[in-house]
């Protein structure tokens, strides 16, 4: 294979020259999306901010200031780092939330809002429109180098430990994160909640997570609900047998009861037990490959 081959077979995932597009949104929403049916904020776990640094922050990247939000303890550091990659609805409490929750841990855990240039995803109700005009619409190439950049400011700007990086992602974050962990060799460990692993490819988005299993650079843990009707646990266990195949090092869990969306505890799909389950694995994995 040629030079030229093989960067065309890792195109969308090597970092491109930007567009020049700019940030339509410019800040993260506030409470909860509201483009999910039947969300349940009332259920929802509320970390209270209390000992911690949080709040919006703005991370420059090549082509403006990308809204971020972070989380992080006081004083001290530095800290390790965690990349949390959202759902496909915005960086909102939930999501927030979440990133409380590491800090409390001691973790300096930062959020950013990967579709701020497509427009205000705060505002759409329609969730077919947030796959067609926010989600198809960004490259995968542009989502690698937002969080490079979000790697870097936590260092630069938040106490990070660049030694100790770490990555989580629900949903469509879960797929960023399998990407990741085929993009970027400094990250420790990787955490992929219900990520989808197939898919329809494009020329901004043309590799699926099933077709870099055998790239991994860091270890990785996917965290999967056996009830969920749109990732099959064949396509997960296959996943996972690519990648031990190719001598990575990845653990699958698979939690049968358990639907898509099972930690999103603001939904019906909420599933107590598998959430707390695996964010508990989370923990174990980042602790044994030294993030934490």
């Amino acid at each position: 294979m040629s030079q030229t081959d093989d960067l065309e077979g890792l195109r969308g995932l090597i970092n491109e020259p930007l567009s020049r597009r700019g940030f339509v949104m410019t800040a993260l929403m506030s409470g909860f999306t509201v483009a999910t049916a039947h969300a349940q904020a009332g259920q929802a776990i509320q970390t209270p901010a209390d000992g911690l640094v949080a709040g919006e922050v703005k991370i420059k990247v090549a082509d403006g200031d990308m809204p971020a939000y972070r989380a992080m303890p006081q004083g001290g550091g530095p800290f390790p780092i965690v990349l949390v990659v959202e759902e496909i609805f915005g960086v909102h409490e939930y999501i927030k939330d979440t990133c409380r929750r590491l800090a409390k841990l001691g973790y300096v855990a930062i959020a950013p809002e990967l579709y701020a240039r497509q427009g205000d995803i705060s505002k759409v109700t329609d969730v077919q429109q947030i796959l067609r005009d926010f989600i198809a619409k960004t490259p995968d190439s542009q989502v690698m180098s937002d969080l490079d950049a979000a790697a870097k400011w936590a260092v630069a700007d938040s106490k990070g430990d660049p030694k100790r990086l770490g990555i989580t992602g629900f949903c469509r974050g879960g797929r960023a994160v399998w990407l990741y962990a085929a993009h970027n060799p400094d990250v420790k460990a990787a955490v992929a909640w219900y990520g989808p692993l197939a898919g329809q490819t494009t020329p901004i988005q043309p590799k699926t997570a099933a077709d870099v299993a055998g790239d991994i650079k860091v270890p990785v843990l996917g965290l999967y609900g056996g009830a969920d009707p749109g990732i099959p646990v064949a396509a997960v266990e296959a996943q996972r047998d690519k990648a031990k195949a190719a001598g990575k090092t990845v653990e699958i869990v698979i939690f049968p009861q358990a639907g898509h969306a099972f930690h999103a505890d603001y939904r019906p799909s909420y599933n107590k037990q598998a959430a707390e389950d695996g964010w508990q694995r989370m923990l174990a994995w980042f602790k044994t490959y030294g993030v934490a």
